[in-house]
């Protein structure tokens, strides 16, 4: 009697602890993020209207602009360093992919200082980056004249490569814009300050085409809102958005 007992008590209870130790452990994902800190060499105080921008981007693409990973946007107080924090998602990293840190300080909205070397880092380790900014030097005259120019449309944020239908751009100095787009002629008004351009108030013709054609349409047109500054040089043309990124290429036509 006293044997089975002891049975009892040494195999009874042998599928309870096997079940304890089968429930599964619940998972919490851990927040991610690259951290590290801002500097420049010149001994100057920001205003309090400065911004400091840190992007985390996917640069694997040379002939595309980058793709936004993480940003963190900061109000610094007094001079560098500057401390980040770029949170961003795990899920979307490639190993086989090709990812930088750029930064950028902006006061009144104007680029005061920016990363000018590409700042290559791995995502997923923990080591501190230091990003080093360069002053940016403000040009009294454009390089070249974006006016009365007929611009080819080579690129456009969002859609890639825009080879046909042949998509056109001109603007003047008397402060109209408009071209070609994939499908209709188009409209605008435009406001060029030194490197600062805006457009505005575009229309175009009602004419409907291929659905894909439309998308490119659509995509130049809202690419062209967004522009806040140019450069020229070489033939090209190059518009940005508010944040510095590249949202449309052009080269002259012959």
């Amino acid at each position: 009697m006293l044997d089975r007992i002891a049975e009892f008590f040494v195999f009874g209870f042998v599928p309870l602890v096997v079940g304890m130790l089968a429930v599964p452990e619940l998972s919490v994902a851990a927040e991610t993020a690259v951290r590290g800190e801002v500097i420049y060499r010149e001994r100057i105080a920001l205003p309090p209207s400065a911004v400091l921008s840190v992007q985390l981007a996917d640069v694997s693409l040379a002939d595309a602009p980058a793709t936004i990973i993480g940003e963190q946007k900061v109000k610094p107080t007094g001079q560098v360093p500057i401390s980040f924090e770029v949170k961003f998602d795990p899920s979307v990293i490639r190993t086989q992919m090709t990812y930088a840190l750029q930064a950028r300080i902006t006061v009144d909205d104007k680029l005061l200082f920016i990363s000018d070397m590409r700042h290559q880092v791995d995502p997923l380790t923990d080591v501190p980056q230091t990003i080093m900014l360069k002053m940016v030097t403000p040009s009294a005259e454009p390089t070249a004249s974006v006016f009365d120019q007929l611009w080819l449309v080579d690129f456009v944020d969002g859609i890639g490569a825009i080879a046909a239908p042949q998509a056109t751009f001109r603007v003047s100095e008397a402060g109209k814009a408009g071209g070609s787009g994939p499908c209709n002629t188009y409209f605008a008004t435009a406001k060029v300050d030194g490197q600062a351009i805006a457009i505005s108030d575009i229309g175009s013709t009602y004419k409907a085409c291929a659905p894909e054609v439309m998308a490119e349409e659509k995509a130049l047109f809202d690419a062209l809102t967004k522009a806040a500054s140019y450069s020229v040089g070489a033939g090209k043309l190059v518009i940005s958005d508010k944040d510095g990124r590249e949202i449309l290429r052009f080269s002259a036509a012959s």
